[in-house]
């Protein structure tokens, strides 16, 4: 029998405690009781940690090689055997799963308002299925939501794509019971605003079935209802609610035809119902390829957006379908009930459909009333009452005689029922507040005092009852389409605290007398009459009386409490800055400074502010004293000022690698450098000796000709004697030949012989075409041989043209009509007539000549190419656009450059640097690069490119990065990473060095607009005087960019001219000491910035999509038209940089022709016929370019002219059709797809992997592959054959090392004569076994001849004592390599030297290899798809393929990658460059400490001024420009409180520790509390008798560490998900308790600032855009408002909400709520800018929307513990490359602050020094155990 289940409201916020409470005890508890599960693994290869990296190689001896190879294979094999066994968690049986809690919302336990639906027996086998299977659901969730990643949401811009917010979701993340309504709804307005601002585009879906769980909570019910109108009239938000769940076939449609971002979606729901609701959502929509988002823990800031994102993968897939049925019938039970009916006071029932009738019939009896309509508020208070009412009365009537007979008695339990007329009190006060609401501005409205009563017992139910209707009475009015209605005002329909307001005004004020008796106002008056009367017309059969009095009756209808209004018990200080008198300040902010109150000298803020004394209590430390600068602390090998012969050799030795490298970058041998001042001298000398020597000149000239005579004669012979065997190679293989033909070009000089060469060439190629042509007959014929023909007619006819005379000319003419071209001969001959030669149609080829060369020519197409050299360039003929570069560099110009990949652009840098070199031996070139790798490469090239003699003491180049330095300040290039070269700029020390600076390249620069480290290019771009280079692929607003450089450079022209006379003076003053700069700055200055750039792509790319189709692959060609839509063209045109190649062009044609035969153009657009190529016979690129977009045009030009459809089709005909495959089979045939990519002569490849274990085990799988391959191959004889030589080798070398023994000299004839028998079979031993051992070429991907076996062993010698070491070198021995983060340096460069070199033909990598990297390859392949994988870094990527000068077209592969996440990637466009919040605390404090210890001051504060004023955030808006103004302010404001700086803006006190650790704020100031507290000294106690610490103390010091520095967030359900952790603790542990008191003051501190700030700035906010909803723009000011006395009455004057929303006031939010930060973004005027982000707190406990707990990640202490990166990998949800990461920046952090601590203190015996030490080398030697 079905039971009857009722489930009673509840307060919202008490859910959130109660889910809050839950978290923490989960949190305690997490290790009890859990289940286990493994991490994400794939079939293929072992994911254990290999256990190779013990093994060293002997290069010696042939036999321990071979042995190593097969235990090496054996134990990876025994690994991968294990590995396979470790399946994923199957949670289907959740009988042995025990979940420790369920959120529960708080129940109310009356029964006076109940909504009753009818469920199914929980009982039922059926039910508890379900629920047995929702549990499971629930787990499987869980552990898919742990392992999601905290990233920014926009990283691609494409703008016709969209996300989807889940409605439902949406309103939960907002919900509180505290909010009021109007607030809500500015709450949801902000949030969607914010992504509205970025440029994101979002729908929002509210399911239909997803309504009637909200029946049970009529508020939240009619919440929603309101909130979907809203967003539908009032916004321009696409809405959805015509799904009606997620499993419906409409809402799977609508997922493959829009494939969404993601899903932004909660977790957790309002009752577990709804939690398993969205769980059904979040499974769902991964198995449906669409990525999810967690409401959980997102966060925004100025520019950008985080969330929790998971990444939809296979297992998602494979989940959903096992338990497809499942889901389907769970989700069904979930929302199927009966009919529900409403239960007031238990006795009065009603079903809501008779509701919903009462409020249809009620509204057309309005619409009689107001047939003109009205406005939403008025429409909706009088419906709701008139029907609630109505309803009401007849539910009381028809009660029976019984039920009165127990209403008697409610006295014992129940609550009595309000009489009619105490309703009709309710309704009145109802219509007065609404009347208020139409006419009361805003700014009145939110001084309105704050009631802390709640409504009583016996009022609650009418007023939810009223909610019902409210629903009802919205969704029938969104479907009055016949009556016009305002619905502006829908977010404001009702207020209750100021309904609570009037409830205790009339009880309790009114009643005390007349003096409490206030006038209503006139309007407010008219309206509320208006209103009752109304709603007395609708409800004429009863009588509720007139509109006054308001209150009849004497009901109560608010609870009694003790305090009835809120009490404001907390003092705000008073509003205003501390003064700081500084230069700086004044020229900065002085225009905002001047708006604001200053405090006077003895206000006690001011009087109270910190005196921190010398931290000498407890030992000798030095706070203030200046700490050495970071160049200064890292590890350095040598430099050029060392004496040691040891020091010497291994700068040697450094130098000697560098060039190594180096020329596997460059061909070209270095370059000796000799000064221009030399050259000069010597150029004057000759000068003047001209007119002596021109006959001498004569000579050489005549010289030069003899030998330039003799040199071709030399190649003319040689032609001669090669002549006809090359004719024969051709003739005999086309491929080979024309290969040989084209090697034999570049060794020639002579332009008549390569003619000679060409033509020759031709005849042969011509030859070959005409015995194909025989062979084949009247079958097809292959074309790539007539290609090869009209490759050299091209040729000949570009390149060679002034050499063609007139019997050339009439040999090409016949060739073309040979080759059935007769329009082609007519034109290059001149001829009207054609030819009648009856042989042309035998070799004729059937295809228009323009379409020959386009769909068959392809990428042999010639292009545009200058022939004039630059003297400046010697082993090119560079391009116009790098001409214009070298021109800027000689100019001394800056230039911002953008050209795509492999391109050219990075000539310009070497060529800057020569020059430099050149000049001077004092000017210093600094290349920023962004990456280490990306450093030792320009290192290389630069010890390839450049020799120069120094004078003793400096050298070439110097390195600085954040773990090696070597030659910083005496070296003439500095190559360094952004961070480093910062740490130069703003040095106070380095003043002096930076003035020597020549040029700045920045390499990369798009990494502006990075998400970590962005700012740090912002401050160098600002900071540097001299001229700059910024080079990039991938910046798709470059001309923003250039104008902010040029504001820059504008403003350091006008500083310098300022500072002019200033510098003179010093320049005297210095005269000797500055020699060197004044040399320097000898140069010609330039404030121009140049932007240059060029969008061609030398080698045309083609992309393929490849998927595995049962056991062979599908390998389709991807049309990039494929990847638009109709929608896209028609709203934002065919992006820019979508280019085709020629034959894609020709598809492009033919698909139109086909899809719409009647298309006008099609005769125009003819490739035959087209302008550009009609009778061409070189048809070019530049020519192919025009055709492709006018093609491109007259698409777009389909859809004007209405041909959708059409497009449609087209753009459908495209489309390749993909196979899904799984991910296991995916991975399992891994090594046959690279198989058959070698078989397409693809390789070299680079194949990119965003998992760093996925990387290094698709590498293997390959190497087994080839493994198996070989034992397969070979007989099995042979392995006996082997132990049998080897035996044999082992006996005569035993017998070998006894004659070594003996003087050789001594020996009798007889033992020589074995010794040398013994010598003969080593040898035959030795060479029968390497035979034997060697590998087959088809077992290997290595090019044997790309490198010597001399280089090979160097190569190898550097990877001896690397971890993985050998496997690599074995790996590497069959042409396989691997490349991400984690690896070590040494092996990532041999990976890099042997792919570059030929050898390697296959890399799997990470985005390691994305930035700048010079690693060209033939193909790329994006093998797994990843949140990473962005348009950013697929341009990146796919950059690598197609080298310049090897290969003529590059390809892009696409393994088993959603489709349409390919067409995202190829339609996307980069994202702009848009800056980010360039300010700290700590870089203040660093720009202060910069202007206040410089020796050149006013350069120091030009320095300062100029990072200050020029971010990139604000270039050109004005509203952010005045926010980091403010920032600014309140940043000193905190600096002078807390005592690192003083009143004039001087630092003191622990100043220099905290900007040394400046990229860890706010933890910086924690730490330094800590130690003023002397908590360290404290913790810090040494063994006794020792200087050693227990174990006990370093774990203890590594937590708050992690703490501290070590900030990873897990999503708030992962403390759900309960699990079995091998050997972590994941979830760390809180502080000890002093340490966490000292956090609690200092962010007591910081509250207090910061809202001191708030209040202070508030002045500034634009108040115009506070009274407005920021999505909507409904503004809250009324024109029309003349007062009211009781409105008046009802405000409270002591309430202060100077820095507030007035929406949020409307919640009781007041400046007081201010000094609490979880209030801040809530309640903050949004025109300001500023959240809590932008507040040094550091939260001890961090809590999401739902006010759960979000747990650190204890990697930290874990891997302390431990020493396991496997286990941080398996147990702590992180990927090896990111955990490998963290850990060495902690590593190096504890190092960082153990060196700061030793230079604070005069003790070196001091605990906390020596405990910082000890850590810090422990931590260390953990770390290099696993690397």
């Amino acid at each position: 029998m079905p039971e009857s289940r009722s489930v009673m409201d509840s307060t919202k916020g008490h859910f959130k405690k109660v889910v809050h409470n839950d978290s923490s005890e989960n949190a305690s508890n997490d290790d009890k009781d859990s289940d286990s599960s493994n991490s994400e693994t794939i079939d293929f290869i072992p994911t254990k940690e290999d256990k190779e990296s013990g093994i060293t190689s002997d290069n010696e001896e042939e036999e321990d090689t071979n042995d190593k190879v097969a235990a090496v294979a054996r134990m990876l094999k025994e690994v991968e055997a294990k590995e396979k066994e470790a399946e994923d968690l199957d949670y289907s049986n959740a009988d042995s799963i025990t979940e420790e809690t369920t959120q529960q919302p708080s129940q109310t336990q009356s029964k006076d308002f109940r909504v009753v639906q009818h469920a199914r027996d929980s009982q039922s086998p059926e039910i508890r299925k379900h629920i047995k299977f929702l549990k499971s659901l629930k787990l499987n969730i869980w552990e898919f939501l742990s392992r999601a990643q905290y990233v920014s949401l926009l990283k691609d811009f494409v703008e016709s794509e969209f996300f989807v917010i889940d409605g439902d979701s949406l309103l939960f993340m907002i919900l509180d019971e505290e909010i009021q309504y109007l607030n809500f709804f500015y709450q949801i307005e902000c949030f969607l605003q914010d992504f509205t601002e970025k440029g994101a585009k979002y729908v929002v879906v509210f399911f239909k079935d997803a309504e009637q769980m909200y029946f049970l909570y009529p508020h939240f019910l009619f919440l929603r209802t309101a909130l979907i109108e809203h967003l539908r009239h009032n916004t321009g938000t696409t809405v959805h609610t015509e799904f009606s769940n997620c499993l419906s076939s409409e809402w799977e449609d609508f997922l493959k035809k829009s494939y969404p971002y993601f899903i932004i979606v909660s977790d957790i729901g309002l009752t577990p119902l709804q939690t398993d609701y969205f769980s059904i959502l979040i499974a769902h929509s991964l198995s449906k390829k669409i990525n999810v988002v967690l409401t959980s823990g997102m966060e925004y800031d100025i520019l950008r957006i985080y969330g929790y994102h998971v990444q939809s993968v296979q297992r998602h897939r494979v989940f959903f379908q096992s338990y497809r049925r499942d889901l389907k019938d769970a989700c069904e039970n979930l929302v199927v009930y009966k009919e529900p009916y409403l239960c007031l006071y238990e006795d009065l029932k009603l079903s809501l459909k008779s509701i919903q009738k009462e409020v249809f019939q009620t509204l057309r009896l309005m619409k009689q009333l107001w047939p003109k309509g009205s406005d939403i508020r008025r429409v909706v208070c009088v419906l709701v009452c008139a029907v609630g009412l109505k309803i009401y009365s007849n539910m009381l009537e028809n009660s029976n005689t019984s039920m009165r007979a127990k209403r008697r008695q409610s006295s014992r339990g129940r609550s009595k029922p309000l009489s009619p007329e105490e309703a009709a009190d309710l309704c009145r006060m109802q219509c007065l507040t609404v009347a208020f609401l139409l006419h009361m501005p805003l700014s009145q409205r939110a001084q309105i005092r704050i009631v802390k009563s709640c409504w009583s017992q016996e009022v609650l139910p009418l007023i939810k009852m009223q909610q019902l209707c409210t629903h009802f009475a919205l969704t029938q009015l969104s479907d009055a389409n016949d009556w016009k209605l305002d619905l502006t005002y829908l977010p404001d329909l009702n207020d209750d605290s100021l309904l609570k307001n009037l409830a205790y005004y009339y009880e309790v004020e009114y009643m005390k007398g007349l003096e409490s008796k206030k006038e209503l106002g006139k309007e407010t008056e008219n309206e509320y009459q208006c209103l009752w009367n109304t709603v007395t017309k609708l409800t004429q059969k009863y009588s509720f009386g007139d509109a006054f009095p308001i209150r009849k009756t004497s009901q109560l209808f608010l609870e009694e409490a003790q305090t009835l209004l809120r009490v404001y018990k907390e003092e705000i200080p008073n509003i205003g800055l501390i003064s700081v008198k500084s230069h700086l300040v004044e020229q900065y902010a002085g225009d905002v400074l001047k708006d604001l109150p200053v405090l006077e000298s003895n206000d006690p803020a001011v009087a109270s502010l910190v005196k921190y004394k010398e931290f000498d209590e407890l030992c000798h430390w030095h706070s203030g004293r200046p700490l050495t600068e970071e160049y200064e602390r890292i590890r350095c090998n040598a430099d050029a000022k060392s004496k040691t012969p040891e020091e010497r050799r291994q700068i040697q030795k450094l130098q000697t690698f560098h060039q190594f490298y180096g020329s596997t970058l460059e061909d070209s041998a270095s370059k000796l450098i000799v000064n221009q001042e030399d050259v000069s001298r010597n150029a004057a000398v000759k000068k003047t000796q001209k007119k002596h020597k021109s006959k001498a000149e004569a000579i050489v000239e005549e010289n030069n000709r003899r030998l330039k005579t003799k040199e071709e004669k030399k190649e003319r012979e040689q032609w001669t004697a090669l002549c006809l065997p090359t004719e024969k190679e051709i003739k005999a293989n086309l491929t080979v030949g024309i290969n040989k033909l084209e090697k034999l070009l570049k060794t020639l000089k002579n332009k008549s012989v390569k003619f000679d060469v060409e033509m020759t060439g031709l005849s042969a190629c011509l030859e070959v075409w005409k015995q194909h042509c025989r062979e084949q007959g009247n079958e097809s014929k292959d074309l790539s041989k007539a290609v090869q023909v009209m490759r050299r007619v091209h040729i000949l006819l570009e390149k060679y043209q002034d050499l063609l005379e007139k019997p050339h000319l009439e040999k090409l003419t016949r060739y073309l009509r040979l080759l059935g071209f007769e329009n082609l001969a007519c034109s290059l001959s001149g001829q009207k007539t054609e030819s009648n030669d009856q042989n042309t149609s035998n070799y004729a080829i059937k295809v228009g000549p323009a379409r020959f060369q386009l769909q068959y020519m392809d990428y042999y197409l010639l292009r545009d190419e200058r022939n004039d050299p630059d003297p400046r360039v010697q082993h090119f003929i560079p391009d116009t656009w790098q001409r214009e570069l070298l021109d800027a560099v000689d100019n001394n110009e800056s230039a911002v450059i953008v050209a795509p990949t492999s391109s050219g652009k990075t000539y310009a840098s070497y060529y800057c640097m020569e020059k430099v070199l050149k000049t001077s031996d004092e000017g210093v070139v600094v290349y920023v690069a962004p990456t280490k790798a990306l450093v030792n490469q320009v290192v290389g090239t630069i010890y390839s490119r450049f020799t120069k003699k120094l004078p003793d003491g400096l050298v070439m180049c110097g390195v600085f990065t954040r773990d090696y330095r070597n030659d910083v300040m005496n070296s003439q290039i500095l190559v360094t990473v952004p961070q480093c070269l910062e740490i130069l700029m703003l040095s106070p020390r380095c003043q002096k060095w930076v003035k020597r600076i020549q040029y700045v390249i920045f390499d990369e620069v798009h990494c502006l607009g990075g998400e970590i480290g962005a700012e740090v290019w912002e401050h160098l771009l600002v900071t540097i005087r001299c001229p700059f280079l910024a080079l990039s692929a991938t910046v798709s607003n470059p001309e923003h960019l250039t104008e902010w450089l040029q504001s820059v450079k504008r403003y350091w022209q006008r500083t310098e001219n300022t500072l002019k006379e200033s510098s003179t003076n010093s320049e005297k003053n210095f005269a000797g000491k500055r020699k060197l700069t004044s040399k320097v700055q000898q140069q010609k200055k330039s404030y121009r910035v140049r932007l240059v750039l060029y969008e061609e792509r030398y080698n045309d790319l083609e992309k393929y999509v490849c998927s595995l189709e049962g056991s062979d692959f599908n390998i389709e060609h991807y049309h990039p038209c494929a990847a638009l839509t109709v929608n896209h063209i028609e709203n934002y045109g065919i992006p820019s940089d979508l280019s085709l190649s020629p034959r894609e062009s020709i598809q492009l044609y033919d698909t139109m022709v086909n899809v719409w035969q009647e298309w006008p153009r099609a005769q125009e657009l003819d490739p035959e016929e087209f302008v550009s190529f009609k009778s061409k016979v070189v048809i070019k690129k530049a020519d192919v370019r025009k055709y492709e977009q006018e093609l491109k045009k007259e698409l777009s030009k389909w859809i004007v002219l209405g041909q959708r459809q059409k497009v449609k089709e087209l753009l459908e005909h495209l489309k390749p059709k993909p196979v899904d495959c799984s991910e296991r089979e995916k991975w399992k045939h891994f090594a046959r797809f690279v198989d058959k990519l070698h078989e397409m002569e693809k390789l070299p490849a680079i194949f990119f992997i965003f998992n760093v274990n996925s990387v290094e085990r698709a590498a293997r799988n390959v190497f087994f592959n080839l493994l198996e391959k070989q034992e397969s191959e070979e007989d099995p004889n042979t392995e006996r054959e082997k132990e049998r030589l080897k035996d044999e080798l082992r006996k005569v070398t035993k017998m070998l090392r006894k004659f070594k023994l003996e003087d050789t000299r001594k020996l009798s004839p007889s033992k020589v004569e074995n010794l040398e028998l013994l010598l003969t079979t080593q040898q035959q031993l030795q060479k029968k076994l390497k035979k034997l051992t060697a590998i087959p070429s088809m077992c290997t991907y290595a090019d044997p001849k790309a490198v010597d076996k001399y280089t090979l062993e160097k190569i190898f010698r550097r990877l001896r004592f690397e971890r993985k070491g050998y496997l690599q070198q074995v790996m590497a021995e069959r042409g396989i390599g691997y490349h991400h983060g984690s690896v070590s340096a040494k092996s990532r460069q041999a990976v890099e030297m042997l792919f570059r070199m030929g050898y390697i033909k296959v890399v799997t990598a990470t985005s390691t290899l994305a930035l700048g990297i010079n690693m060209p390859c033939r193909s790329v392949v994006f093998a797994e798809d990843s949140v990473f994988l962005d348009a950013l870094h697929y341009r990146q990527m796919s950059g690598r393929a197609g080298r310049r000068g090897q290969d003529l077209i590059g390809n892009v592969f696409f393994y088993d990658i959603p489709l349409p996440k390919v067409e995202r990637l190829i339609k996307s466009n980069v994202p702009q460059l848009k800056g980010q919040f360039p300010l700290t605390v700590t870089l203040v404090l660093r720009l202060m400490l910069l202007a206040a210890k410089a020796d050149d001051k006013a350069d120091a504060r030009a320095k300062a001024l100029s990072v200050l004023k020029h971010s990139l955030m604000s270039f050109r808006k004005e509203r952010y420009a005045e926010i980091l103004k403010i920032y600014f302010v309140f940043c000193l404001q905190f600096l002078v409180k807390e005592g690192y700086l003083d009143q004039e803006g001087n630092p003191i006190g622990f100043a220099g520790l905290v900007t040394h650790l400046y990229y860890h704020e706010p933890s910086n100031f924690v730490l330094v509390s800590f130690l003023r507290k002397g908590l360290f000294h404290k913790l810090c106690q040494p063994i006794k008798g020792s200087t050693h610490f227990s174990e006990g103390v370093l774990e203890n010091l590594v937590l708050i560490l992690a703490n501290l520095f070590g900030r990873i967030y897990l999503p708030a359900c992962s403390m759900r998900y309960k699990r079995k952790f091998c050997q972590s603790k994941v979830f760390l542990e809180d502080l000890p308790e002093d340490f966490e008191d000292a956090i609690n003051e200092y962010n007591t501190k910081v509250e207090k600032n910061f809202a001191h700030f708030l209040l202070t700035t508030a002045k500034l906010a634009d108040m115009e855009q506070e009274y407005r909803l920021p999505l909507s723009k409904t503004g809250f000011t009324s024109n029309i408002w003349h007062g009211s006395e009781l409105a008046s009455y009802l405000m409270d004057n002591t309430k202060s909400i100077s820095a507030i929303s007035p929406f949020a006031c409307l919640s009781g939010t007041v400046d007081n709520d201010l000094f609490h930060g979880e209030m801040i973004n809530k309640a903050v005027f949004q025109s300001l800018g500023i959240n809590v982000t932008n507040c040094p707190l550091l939260s001890l406990k961090k809590y999401d929307r739902q006010g759960r707990r979000m747990p650190l990640n204890a990697y930290a202490l874990d891997f302390y513990k431990h020493g396991s990166l496997t286990a941080l990998t398996t147990d702590n949800w992180l990927n090896e490359g990111d955990a490998y990461y963290a850990l060495k920046d902690f590593s190096l952090l504890i190092k960082s602050i153990g060196t700061s601590l030793s230079e604070l203190c005069d003790d070196p015996n001091d605990n906390v020094l020596l405990a910082f030490q000890e850590l810090g080398k422990i931590y260390e030697e953990k770390l290099n155990c696993i690397t």
